[in-house]
């Protein structure tokens, strides 16, 4: 449909204007939807690929990222009053404990979100007892923790073992990721899984919600 593809392509171009007015045509001719937040979801996903792959870089993915917030903030409201919005889950997602860096976790809040989660954003420089208490406070199954900085690093073992203390480590699921994290680091910890981008956090995030 023509007025889907419009505002699919404003995302890719980071043109939010645009993607906002296109948004609320699509909301005043009665599209449907699901068909359009299925194409979104699609279109973050081919984003973060081509960032993961160096064809896009950080300044095109974060306007990709505001343009479709910005889309998904018109239709929401209308989601949610219709009981249409289908929730795969609930993620709490932060930096570590002085760890200042946004940037990444906010696209994976996007992309998270595009694809039917319920993100709650914790922030920058999260607590590691904010993550557990906002996780259990809202049956979350995901803890995810994003660490910029080797320095930051060790808070997200802090995480999984705050979770272990208090009995709930079964609950949910820790996964971390950021430029000095591994896989094996990962593992080492005890952490359910890493992920090196926005599009495979996706991946990672619905394998796990599956497996619950």
């Amino acid at each position: 449909m023509e007025i889907i593809k419009k505002l699919t392509q404003a995302v890719m171009e980071g043109e939010e204007e645009i993607a906002v007015e296109t948004a609320q045509a699509i909301l005043d001719e009665k599209v449907d939807l699901q068909a359009v937040i299925k194409e979104l979801t699609e279109t973050m996903r081919i984003l973060g690929k081509q960032f993961e792959e160096f064809e896009i870089f950080l300044p095109e993915m974060i306007l990709a990222a505001d343009a479709m917030t910005a889309a998904m903030d018109i239709f929401n409201p209308v989601l949610v009053a219709s009981g249409t919005k289908q929730q795969k889950g609930t993620v709490v997602l932060g930096t570590a404990p002085g760890d200042m860096h946004e940037i990444g976790k906010n696209i994976v809040n996007t992309v998270l979100t595009a694809d039917g989660f319920n993100v709650i954003d914790l922030g920058k420089n999260v607590p590691i007892m904010e993550f557990v208490n906002k996780a259990k406070e809202n049956s979350a199954e995901i803890i995810a923790i994003s660490a910029l900085m080797t320095t930051t690093m060790p808070g997200a073992t802090d995480v999984i073992n705050l979770l272990k203390d208090k009995g709930i480590r079964e609950n949910h699921k820790v996964i971390v990721g950021g430029a000095p994290t591994s896989k094996e680091w990962a593992e080492k910890i005890g952490a359910d899984g890493w992920a090196v981008s926005a599009a495979e956090a996706v991946v990672l995030t619905n394998n796990l919600v599956g497996a619950k």
